[in-house]
């Protein structure tokens, strides 16, 4: 036995103890020493073109610190196998529509799972033939496309399909370390000729001008005596990738209308929201937001709400593009 080992033993400190107390050492001087670094996770919901399928187009992000970042991984995972939904991607808009076969199915909600995804499935297939046979070329596209995108859900009754929506936004309502940045623009009230850009690009632009002032108020007090910085993660869509690369490089070095762009570094990541929990949790936040503005749902929303970022008590992490009379929770707390 070493001299070393000898005392080490002989004070009663275990290796394991030593490395757990070496390890947070090493911690706290890296946080001494190193950069904040915050991440935005980016979704939309609704369609930018004028008129579109919906009246409001939201682009919105959440942002997490990296050292919460396990954190926010374990709730999502946790949850996700409460309803044996492991390999799922979230879209809550296509959660939480009516499956119509269920409906169809006797005693659904007394089943097994294994049986609901059979029966589902049968009636699925079935109805997929008969478009096939009748040559119903658009239809039969549109109904493999609706299948695909919910047969990850179908051993959920609707009811618990909202229960699982809805404990997720209670889990980031949790999340006290999280905020909420984002657009929402009513498209009556935009005029691209005036904005000088499309739905889209003003949406991205005071997404990107949010997060930025953020992480300037957090790098102007003295409880972060260390320079933050940002990252924005988004989404995958080719054509969006290329524009918001583009904006992105013209921001860091003119900025944006708002601000000047110093503590947001690189341009957008583009990643895979099949496997990237947080992408999936911004949109449940964009859906939750536009499913408000446009048809009052309440529920959701005033969950994700309460992490919007705000400032002295006023929300200046979203904002309602729209007319001045809007009695909003988002209009109202800009006031």
């Amino acid at each position: 036995m070493t001299f070393l080992a000898v005392n080490l033993h002989a004070s009663g400190m275990s290796r394991l103890r030593l490395k757990a107390e070496a390890s947070a050492s090493s911690s706290s001087r890296f946080f001494r020493i190193c950069p904040l670094m915050y991440v935005c996770y980016v979704d939309e919901s609704g369609t930018p073109e004028i008129p579109g399928t919906t009246s409001h187009y939201v682009l919105a992000g959440i942002s997490i610190p990296v050292w919460h970042w396990k954190t926010c991984e374990r709730d999502i995972s946790a949850l996700k196998r409460k309803y044996t939904l492991q390999n799922a991607e979230i879209h809550a808009g296509w959660i939480l529509r009516k499956y119509r076969e269920q409906s169809q199915i006797q005693n659904f909600e007394s089943l097994q799972y294994s049986d609901r995804i059979y029966q589902v499935e049968k009636i699925r297939n079935s109805e997929l033939l008969r478009l096939q046979k009748n040559a119903k070329g658009s239809a039969f596209k549109q109904l493999k496309k609706g299948y695909r995108l919910t047969k990850d859900f179908i051993h959920l009754s609707l009811t618990e399909r909202q229960q699982f929506i809805v404990e997720l936004a209670q889990k980031i309502e949790s999340w006290g370390f999280a905020r909420i940045f984002g657009e929402c623009i009513d498209k009556l009230h935009f005029n691209p000729q005036i904005a000088a850009a499309t739905v889209d690009e003003q949406a991205f632009e005071q997404l990107v001008s949010r997060f930025q002032h953020y992480l300037s108020a957090m790098n102007s007090t003295e409880q972060h005596p260390n320079k933050s910085y940002g990252l924005l993660v988004h989404d995958n869509n080719e054509t969006v990738a290329k524009k918001h690369t583009v904006m992105m490089r013209r921001f860091h070095v003119k900025g944006t209308l708002w601000t000047d762009i110093d503590s947001i570094i690189e341009t957008p990541l583009f990643v895979n929201s099949e496997l990237t929990g947080l992408i999936q949790i911004a949109d449940l936040c964009s859906y939750a937001i536009r499913r408000y503005l446009e048809n009052k749902e309440e529920e959701l929303f005033l969950r994700i709400f309460a992490r919007a970022d705000r400032r002295d008590g006023r929300v200046v992490g979203l904002r309602h593009f729209t007319d001045n009379t809007c009695q909003c929770h988002i209009c109202k707390s800009h006031r």
